[in-house]
């Protein structure tokens, strides 16, 4: 697989943060949130590192840290700033790396891009996110789409949540997509959790990315 995935998802709260913890800790990955917008105090980046136990050292500093939970290109223009793809560059590590986006793939960054173009711009895979709820066929099938359209390759689609069955055949099959694995719904999210799904995905991961 290279040097590492980004992670987004169909949409916002569905579970990215949590995937990014167990990735991290299941390769013993660096991890990097490019575009951290509101909750300064308990960014994703905080989270992922408690949840997942990696070194704090394998924590990558965010391009952008806005002060304001919305979408990226708002929270900047709300701090006179404008997100400028040429800022991004990816953390210098020789390790594998996990990238953690913001909301799904067309979440704007400025008036002009998308997150989605900040992933073709940092040339990484993409793991995709999907959660089970009314519409998410759509939106799962559709960012699908987006990243086909864009030649962006899929490193993997994990499904996070309750098990539907109906919905994630479909998804698979009219995406001809196989899941990379299902989370189920986590009653308690902590360091525990993160360690038995890293112990538990860690051989499928490695045999998919570093083989």
């Amino acid at each position: 697989m290279g040097k590492g995935v980004f992670v987004s998802g169909i949409g916002t709260e569905i579970g990215k943060t949590i995937v990014s913890a167990i990735l991290t800790r299941a390769l013993q990955a660096d991890y990097w949130k490019p575009v951290q917008s509101g909750d300064l105090h308990a960014s994703d980046s905080m989270k992922v590192q408690t949840l997942s136990q990696v070194p704090v050292e394998q924590f990558h500093p965010e391009t952008y840290r806005l002060q304001t939970p919305a979408s990226p290109h708002h929270s900047a223009a709300l701090e006179d700033l404008t997100i400028n793809l040429e800022t991004f560059r990816l953390p210098s590590t020789d390790n594998f790396l996990i990238v953690e986006g913001a909301g799904g793939l067309m979440v704007p960054l400025n008036e002009q891009d998308t997150m989605l173009d900040l992933i073709e711009y940092l040339q990484l895979p993409v793991v995709l996110v999907s959660q089970h709820y009314l519409g998410s066929i759509n939106h799962s099938l559709l960012s699908l789409q987006c990243l086909a359209e864009r030649k962006i390759p899929l490193a993997g689609l994990i499904f996070n949540g309750p098990k539907t069955p109906s919905t994630s055949s479909i998804i698979e099959k009219m995406s001809g997509t196989e899941a990379l694995f299902h989370l189920p719904q986590l009653e308690v999210v902590d360091e525990k959790q993160v360690a038995y799904w890293a112990a538990t995905i860690s051989p499928i991961l490695k045999k998919a990315w570093l083989t």
